[in-house]
């Protein structure tokens, strides 16, 4: 780790912060090498995600430094159970802005460290520097899967069931609920807001459907868009009920008390929920399997064919009219 960094030194925030989030992990060295060496089992494969969190984009620049921390180690956790992968460790890159004080960072890393054994994942390196622009964290998950069994977007099938897990929308409402957009009741914005600040990576899923499902992959830019992805890599349509979409009932209440909110929890993104094609033969095992991991999961449509050469998603409300998204998910650039 190299750089510099607001108040403690940059040796001293390495030594008293993040070393003992390698606890377990021998191959992390203590921190006190540039690099970290790591044995994985035989027969599987490495399965690397990486995911940068920028402040004022990825997260709100007055979220608690806790919940930030926590969020992005789940983001990366969420594409492991997408890939069906069981979680090694992580590599964290921090650009300290002048707002990451020593009390911000020492928040940050103590709401690391309670997912760091949550979820036994510990951090094996990374990078620290410091930089004009707002707080940014990088980190890159590793985990293994068995060879051949990771779970990929590109295998989704004509005929196959699409479902989800848990509930949809939830995020994307609650940062409504934040910038002031929605208004609901105390107990349905506490929620609401919780599922965007600390989503639930699908981790027991995800390892449970390996070798089972078709196709995976998480919702983290938008249900219709993330769906699209998988889509387009395996050169296929998908029709969505929307009657058949998973809702909290506080996202529920948002929708009945007026329609536009349905925009948000199709294209809002943020729920890291996984999002996954069986054959109809697997659905009753896929859905055992869930129930087993305490997960709900419900079947949302199903996969189809081209549509006049057409890749892509439609959703069709209960009269079978399809629904026009305004925006289908969040757009990177």
């Amino acid at each position: 780790m190299s750089g510099e960094g607001a108040g403690r030194s940059e040796f001293a925030l390495i030594a008293d912060l993040f070393a003992p989030l390698t606890k377990g992990a021998d191959g992390a060295l203590g921190l006190l090498d540039d690099a970290a060496l790591v044995e994985i089992p035989s027969g599987h494969q490495i399965v690397a995600a990486a995911d940068t969190l920028v402040g004022g984009v990825h997260f709100r620049l007055d979220d608690p430094p806790d919940l930030v921390a926590r969020k992005a180690l789940r983001v990366n956790l969420s594409d492991l159970a997408a890939m069906g992968a069981t979680p090694l460790g992580f590599l964290q890159t921090l650009v300290l802005s002048d707002a990451a004080t020593d009390s911000y960072l020492e928040q940050y890393a103590a709401g690391l460290a309670q997912d760091v054994k949550e979820f036994r994942m510990p951090l094996l390196g990374g990078d620290t520097t410091s930089g004009p622009g707002p707080f940014t964290v990088t980190i890159t998950a590793l985990g293994t899967v068995k060879k051949g069994e990771a779970l990929l977007r590109s295998r989704a099938r004509v005929g196959d069931i699409l479902c989800v897990t848990g509930t949809i929308g939830d995020a994307a409402l609650g940062l409504a609920c934040l910038n002031g957009d929605l208004n609901v009741s105390r107990e349905q914005t506490e929620f609401l807001t919780s599922r965007y600040h600390l989503p639930q990576p699908r981790l027991a899923v995800g390892c449970a459907l390996a070798g089972l499902a078709n196709a995976c992959m998480d919702v983290s830019d938008g249900l219709v868009a993330d769906i699209g992805h998988i889509c387009a890599a395996s050169g296929v349509s998908a029709v969505i009920e929307q009657e058949e979409i998973p809702l909290s009932l506080s996202a529920k209440a948002a929708a009945d008390d007026d329609g536009k909110w349905w925009q948000s929890i199709l294209g809002g993104g943020d729920d890291y929920e996984l999002a996954f094609t069986v054959g109809s033969e697997h659905l009753d095992q896929a859905l055992s399997l869930a129930r087993k991991a305490d997960v709900p999961v419900k079947a949302i449509g199903r996969i189809a064919d081209q549509t006049d050469g057409r890749v892509g998603v439609v959703v069709i409300d209960s009269s079978g009219a399809e629904l026009q998204i305004s925006v289908p998910g969040y757009q990177h650039r």
